[in-house]
């Protein structure tokens, strides 16, 4: 079976064109690595960049790489009819039996729906919430990234769904929707160190520094838990745009907590440092007001963290019969304070179990047998 798979090449998000290889995102890399293990698949990954880059001819044994040159013009402002083109231009090279867009976000999905081939996308986040959650205005970028998302969803055969959040939200505007977590990369799966963590637990926080991931109000829980006389640190992995209101005002709250010894910003960590972070680390606290899936939840849990999270969107699933964790509602911020609270009292207890049952729902290998089974299923649909 012949499958493109249209995702992005983030040297086109971080301008780093000169790169020798591709920035394979996360979420795709880990499930190229369940992939490459399906020897009857022959997988092309097509990626639109905005100026020329280095092509290697493949990313692994039945992994074919393109990169499709498409200047500005063909981009958000004129619908991606450039990407639409180029892509079109490709397959009709290339013939696939599947074509399969990865994320509404910006052209993978649409150009996957007006490939012209059987097709299917995946939604990473739900433009159209996030949209909403911003009120973001008519024209900007995710206004639009909503709308383009139901023009994708009305048309292609279908959409896999990394939650039952995201499938709420989709099967309205589609034809036909799987329920497909996204896959954690294998190294998040490697065998735990041997290693005791700090005498001083750590909390950790990771995700770039938005509203809608509400780093500000983790930070303020925990001001407040070190005032009680709690003693930990809470650590805060990701990117920060200090240009923003949000971004300015968490930089001068953290040099505050830094002062104080019970808060440390890390920064934006590469896989590698991340488990290192998570490794040193006791327990996990997301909050976000949003989250299609939440793939760094199912990573912490792959390294036996205890969770304190949000009951929102794909947390919920993730969560979901899992041993230690806890989730609150959306703005729950006592629960969560007091629930932190007891935990370090109890002498801050790791789960025993929650690496194992990361394992069986997401490694990459069984995400990728999922795929291989819809994509099988759609072509027998078309065939019938």
């Amino acid at each position: 079976m012949k499958v493109a798979l249209l995702s992005p090449d983030d040297r086109e998000r971080l301008k780093t064109y000169g790169a020798v290889n591709p920035v394979v995102p996360a979420v795709e890399a880990a499930l190229l690595e369940g992939l490459v293990k399906q020897p009857e698949l022959e997988v092309h990954y097509v990626s639109c960049l905005q100026q020329p880059v280095p092509a290697p001819e493949k990313l692994g044994p039945n992994i074919w790489y393109h990169a499709l040159h498409v200047p500005k013009l063909g981009w958000m402002r004129t619908g991606y009819q450039g990407c639409i083109r180029a892509i079109r231009k490709k397959l009709r090279d290339l013939q696939p039996d599947i074509v399969h867009g990865q994320g509404a976000e910006r052209e993978c999905a649409l150009s996957a729906a007006y490939s012209g081939f059987p097709n299917v996308v995946t939604i990473h986040g739900n433009m159209k919430s996030i949209a909403e959650f911003y009120r973001s205005t008519i024209g900007s970028f995710h206004w639009l990234a909503g709308k383009l998302e139901t023009v994708a969803l009305r048309k292609t055969d279908g959409v896999f769904c990394n939650s039952a959040y995201t499938e709420r939200v989709v099967a309205p505007r589609t034809r036909r929707t799987w329920r497909v977590a996204n896959a954690v990369r294998a190294k998040f799966f490697n065998p735990l160190p041997a290693m005791t963590r700090c005498e001083r637990p750590i909390l950790l926080n990771v995700g770039m520094v938005t509203p809608h991931k509400r780093q500000l109000e983790i930070l303020a829980v925990a001001r407040r838990l070190w005032q009680r006389g709690c003693r930990f640190e809470m650590h805060f992995a990701g990117k920060v745009n200090a240009d923003t209101t949000g971004g300015a005002e968490f930089l001068r709250l953290m040099a505050e907590a830094e002062a104080a010894g019970y808060a440390r910003h890390l920064g934006e960590l590469e896989v590698d440092a991340l488990i290192n972070a998570f490794d040193r680390s006791s327990a996990l606290v997301h909050f976000p007001t949003e989250e299609a899936f939440g793939l760094v939840v199912a990573e912490a849990l792959a390294r036996n963290l205890k969770l304190f999270g949000a009951s929102v969107g794909g947390v919920i699933d993730i969560a979901s019969g899992v041993d230690g964790a806890e989730l609150f509602p959306l703005n729950d911020w006592a629960g969560l304070e007091n629930a932190i609270t007891r935990w370090l009292e109890q002498g801050a207890v790791l789960p025993a179990k929650a690496a194992t049952v990361m394992r069986e729902r997401y490694h990459p290998e069984v995400i990728a047998q999922q795929h291989v089974e819809i994509y099988r299923e759609v072509l027998g649909r078309k065939q019938g």
